[in-house]
């Protein structure tokens, strides 16, 4: 890891912070100090002062219960924008020509009768029905007396 007396403490490192952004909103303010023209709204001296202004050291605590003052914001509105109609990639006539078969191909295709019978979990169902209920025949009645045997059991308390 390293000596606990060269890592600098939780006070060094906020300070470090601190600077650093107090550099970079020096430098987005020289930066568009420069670009700004004179005499428009964005020059220093035609624009209210903003928080990016105000040096970080002035204040050092943001109190949260003052209501902070801003200008209104406009919307912008924008302008309906109207698509260009794409051309379809078949033609009338080909979608005629395709209607009739298709249609007929649909009326032939059977249908199940049981719903979900034309997925895998239906195809094991179907398959797996004879065989549980040839199961449940053999072996229900037994499986219920013993059962009923136990509750009665239970409940009279013999044993």
């Amino acid at each position: 890891m390293g000596d606990i007396s060269t890592e600098p403490s939780m006070e060094e490192i906020l300070s470090s912070i601190k600077r650093i952004i107090a550099e970079e909103g020096d430098a987005a303010v020289a930066s568009r100090t420069r670009r700004a023209r004179p005499g428009s709204a964005t020059t220093p001296a035609a624009r209210a002062p903003s928080v990016e202004d105000e040096d970080p050291e002035d204040e050092a605590v943001l109190e949260l219960r003052e209501p902070v003052e801003r200008a209104p914001v406009e919307k912008p509105v924008a302008a309906p924008v109207q698509a260009p109609r794409a051309e379809p990639i078949l033609s009338e006539r080909a979608v005629e020509a395709t209607r009739g078969p298709l249609e007929a191909l649909s009326r032939i295709v059977v249908k199940p009768d049981v719903a979900g019978s034309d997925t895998l979990e239906g195809l094991v169902r179907e398959l797996l029905k004879p065989m549980l209920r040839d199961w449940l025949d053999a072996n229900l009645p037994q499986v219920v007396e013993a059962m009923v045997a136990r509750e009665i059991t239970r409940i009279t308390g013999r044993n």
